[in-house]
């Protein structure tokens, strides 16, 4: 096979910015659907002047808003209200969008999975340009407001389906325009969900959403560059531009600060969309060729190659938190969480890994 063969041409990557509603049912999930087309066609049809537009990235949030959190709703509920089904008609739309627009989109939703048939999960996808989905990304981080059911919390049987490897966990899919994972908002703050796509093989990673005040004041950004620049890779992070929390609510609310971003894989940000309250997207060209070289080359930036790996296996030797919380229940509702968030920063004092504030002193 020639070296040309391989060569992957660099491409524009969108980050879509768009405005959402809060869907309180299923059928409301369109709404948005219809906004999210719209505002690709239009991003697509400018950007696509300068390069082909490849890969469109839609924020987390963007189909079905945070409604479950906002009113702290029981898990079930939501089960059978609004999460949608991989495959479903949802993701049928947008397959149709993918191959109307001759591109991969990832975005995330709120989901059914067919082995835990009470529970949802917070889930990333991929999208190819035939319009089939090719890749899921179960979130394995959230908030302390998020209903979602991670790995963890199903660890017994999560493990007996998919394994204990990296494809479990840290799932990377190989495409003609390189090799995506996915992370989802909370995830990008720790480093681990970033470095175990990057041993996973990952050049690109969609990476998101984040609320305010973490936008404004340089969370998001420094974390969104710190991920790309620590593993050598892209990273794409979408983030909503503007919330309704109702279906009738008259004016839109700034709760996220916009700031989508496109970042290199020295860290660099190559785009980004300062302004939140208004629909718009990033637009960054991606160069997957350039990526590799410099993995192949470098002595200094490419980290991954010198990972003394022995050395750190003790950070993690004993577990901080409980596993298989959900097997027999689903997650608790926000008063009930705030207690083993409780316990969980006790346990950091009791391991003495954090010194208790003078205030809480005896």
């Amino acid at each position: 096979m020639s070296k040309q063969a391989n060569y992957i041409e660099q491409y524009m990557t969108l980050a879509l910015q768009p405005v959402m509603r809060g869907a309180h049912e299923r059928a409301d999930i369109q709404r948005n659907l219809d906004h999210i087309a719209e505002l690709a066609r239009a991003a697509v049809w400018l950007t696509s002047i300068d390069m082909p537009v490849k890969l469109i990235t839609i924020p987390e949030g963007a189909l079905q808003g945070f409604t479950d959190e906002i009113f702290d709703w029981d898990h079930t509920d939501y089960v059978k209200r609004t999460a949608i089904s991989l495959p479903g008609k949802e993701t049928d739309f947008l397959g149709e969008l993918a191959k109307e627009l001759d591109t991969y989109i990832i975005a995330q939703a709120k989901v059914i999975h067919e082995e835990f048939p009470e529970r949802f999960f917070n889930c990333a996808f991929v999208i190819d340009p035939t319009g089939e989905i090719i890749h899921k990304h179960y979130k394995m981080q959230v908030f302390a407001r998020e209903h979602s059911t991670v790995p963890h919390d199903v660890w017994e049987r999560w493990t007996e389906l998919y394994g204990n490897g990296l494809d479990a966990f840290f799932p990377v899919t190989e495409t003609p325009i390189g090799r995506i994972g996915c992370l989802i908002c909370m995830e990008g703050s720790y480093p681990e969900t970033a470095r175990g796509l990057a041993m996973n093989g990952a050049e690109i990673v969609y990476r998101p959403s984040y609320p305010e005040p973490y936008v404004a004041n340089g969370l998001w950004e420094i974390q969104n560059r710190a991920r790309a620049l620590d593993n050598t890779m892209f990273i794409v992070a979408p983030n909503p531009g503007a919330y309704l929390p109702m279906e009738d609510s008259p004016f839109p609310i700034d709760a996220f600060g916009g700031n989508s971003m496109i970042v290199d894989y020295q860290g660099r940000v190559i785009s980004n969309h300062q302004a939140g309250g208004a629909a718009s997207y990033a637009g960054g060209i991606i160069d997957i060729e350039a990526l590799r070289q410099y993995r192949a080359r470098s002595a200094w930036g490419n980290w991954l190659k010198d990972l003394r790996t022995e050395q750190y296996q003790c950070i993690y030797d004993k577990p901080m938190y409980e596993m298989n919380r959900c097997m027999k229940q689903p997650p608790l509702k926000h008063a009930e969480n705030d207690e083993v968030l409780a316990k969980a920063r006790e346990e950091m004092f009791k391991r003495d890994i954090w010194k208790k504030p003078a205030y809480m002193e005896d």
